[in-house]
């Protein structure tokens, strides 16, 4: 979910220092639990806030519209070599026609409106890799940018370590 976008550019002496501590802090438990944090960064508020993974979902609720069971469904039949024809007609027995329609059309809808790019799946993803990063001895801190009013590219995901270079400096 990169664009090219550093997520530490912006950020001002007193949040770098405060990244670098809780970098630190998180390389020596080397346990992995739900009060971990996940940082948000709001660009156009140059703010920068510790959440704990359990308090994802609350504050920034996944858009599961994409992942309705009859779109899941219509898209496995697909993989599985059925045509577009006889995929929909398959869900329609197996869903209804009308509860067919109507996730397809809450999908169209949130593909519509903007900063909806954060869906379950992306959720998921996040915190197994999150786990994954202390099992391998290599823990790492999701930081989540969110997108700019207006913007049409949705949230980007970056992770941070004790190595990613958090202070530059000018003097040659």
């Amino acid at each position: 979910m990169k664009d090219g976008f550093d997520p530490l550019d912006g950020l001002t002496t007193r949040q770098r220092l405060g990244l670098q501590d809780l970098l630190g802090s998180l390389e020596m438990s080397g346990t992995w639990s739900w009060n971990l944090p996940v940082l948000i960064r709001q660009r156009c508020w140059l703010r920068l806030e510790s959440i704990s993974l359990d308090q994802l979902h609350r504050w920034l609720p996944p858009d599961p519209r994409g992942e309705a069971p009859e779109l899941v469904h219509y898209r496995r039949l697909r993989v599985n070599g059925m045509t577009e024809i006889e995929a929909e007609q398959a869900c329609w027995q197996e869903f209804g026609m009308d509860s067919c329609r109507q996730a397809l059309q809450r999908f169209w809808d949130s593909q519509d409106e903007s900063g909806t790019t954060w869906t379950t799946r992306h959720y998921l993803e996040l915190v197994n890799r999150y786990r994954r990063s202390f099992e391998t001895g290599r823990p790492r801190i999701p930081m989540l940018v969110l997108p700019r009013s207006g913007s049409e590219t949705g949230h980007q995901l970056h992770w941070l370590s004790i190595n990613t270079p958090l202070m530059r400096h000018t003097c040659r």
